[in-house]
């Protein structure tokens, strides 16, 4: 457990000093919104509330992606992978530590984003605030755990950059259509409907027992 909580506290405090990750998907979020801004036909209010969640969640998973391609590039600039695996303990616990640390960026990586989208789309999150936050804080558990797990997969490949999102994405399918459909209620100010939170508890929970286990193979390699 010391091992996820010095991770988590090292990568926290390294990218507050750098700020890479934090930068590259919050300036690719912008320019997401910005896009589809000059690209959305012109809409009535409810037409735009029942199209917002899809958008916003495509730009999440896009900005993640981003992300999670830097999760483990310091130690393999600095070539302490295998010092990683050397790490005590069982190596379940520096995936957690790792994805912890991602979870905490992308959450605050689409908290920033949302804000931006409502300005740009004209559309009231503040009803649903809670309930969204809910949504996107379980999804993110699924997002961070495969992420973090694949990206370790892929770290030393040469395609990187391309074998990370073409392995995450559709893993994450099942996901997508849960928080779409979870943030299409709280945005028109309804609670999260339990139909929509059950696969994210289901699948997060899954995920993160599989790649917790996993992980010790996959730092082998």
């Amino acid at each position: 457990m010391r091992v996820a909580w010095t991770l988590l506290w090292k990568d926290l405090a390294t990218e507050w000093r750098s700020r890479d990750r934090l930068v590259a998907m919050i300036v690719f979020s912008m320019l997401v919104i910005v896009v589809f801004q000059f690209g959305w036909p012109p809409m009535k209010p409810a037409e735009m509330e029942r199209f917002a969640p899809g958008v916003l969640w495509v730009t999440y998973v896009f900005a993640a992606v981003i992300g999670l391609g830097r999760t483990f590039a310091m130690e393999l600039e600095n070539d302490a992978m295998t010092a990683l695996a050397l790490a005590p303990g069982t190596r379940g616990w520096i995936f957690l530590g790792k994805a912890g640390a991602t979870w905490l960026l992308i959450s605050l990586v689409q908290a920033m984003t949302a804000f931006v989208f409502a300005l740009f789309f004209r559309v009231d999150l503040a009803s649903g605030i809670a309930g969204s936050a809910l949504v996107a804080g379980l999804a993110n558990v699924s997002i961070c755990s495969v992420g973090t797990l694949l990206s370790a997969m892929s770290v030393r490949s040469r395609f990187r950059d391309v074998l990370l999102p073409v392995l995450l994405i559709p893993t994450l399918i099942p996901v997508l259509a849960a928080a779409v459909r979870g943030s299409t209620a709280t945005f028109a100010g309804q609670a999260a409907p339990f139909d929509a939170l059950q696969p994210l508890i289901v699948i997060g929970g899954i995920y993160s027992i599989l790649c917790f286990l996993l992980f010790d193979f996959v730092l082998d390699e």
